[in-house]
């Protein structure tokens, strides 16, 4: 597994396996986060899959399909609500991109737009072309 923190409670991660939720609910994970949509993945992940295997490791689980370029309000609310507790999340997507891009704007108007963009970097996914959405949902929460 790839994992990459982006706050304290929040990693990211490409596509992960069933087999894998055991030991991410042994690393202290308590919450997981499918922001694949089936239609990516074949029936061995899709996420009903995923939902069992969080459910017999002991984790919450929410499937937040986030489409390419189909960013919604709702899909940003759920996500917001899905990682907003301080227990320790693991969301995951084909590369792990889009997941930093729900947390990206879910940060928008809470930390700096540079503090957003070093972060996600630092992860290693570039979000500048989503700048412009960053400032204006700062702009919009301000």
């Amino acid at each position: 597994m790839d994992l990459r923190q982006l706050s304290p409670d929040l990693a990211v991660s490409p596509q992960i396996l069933p087999e894998d939720v055991p030991q991410l609910a042994e690393a202290g994970f308590k919450v997981l986060v499918n922001n694949r949509p089936d239609e990516e993945v074949d029936s061995g992940i899709d996420h009903d899959v995923m939902a069992r295997a969080a459910e017999a490791a002991g984790m919450r689980y929410h499937y937040l399909p986030f489409h390419p370029g189909q960013i919604t309000p709702d899909l940003i609310s759920g996500f917001a609500e899905a990682t907003a507790g301080r227990e320790p999340v693991i969301a995951y997507c084909r590369s792990g991109n889009r997941c930093t891009v729900l947390w990206a704007l879910t940060q928008a108007g809470r930390r700096s737009e540079a503090e957003i963009l070093e972060t996600a970097a630092q992860a290693g996914y570039d979000l500048s072309q989503i700048r412009p959405l960053i400032a204006s949902l700062a702009n919009n929460r301000g």
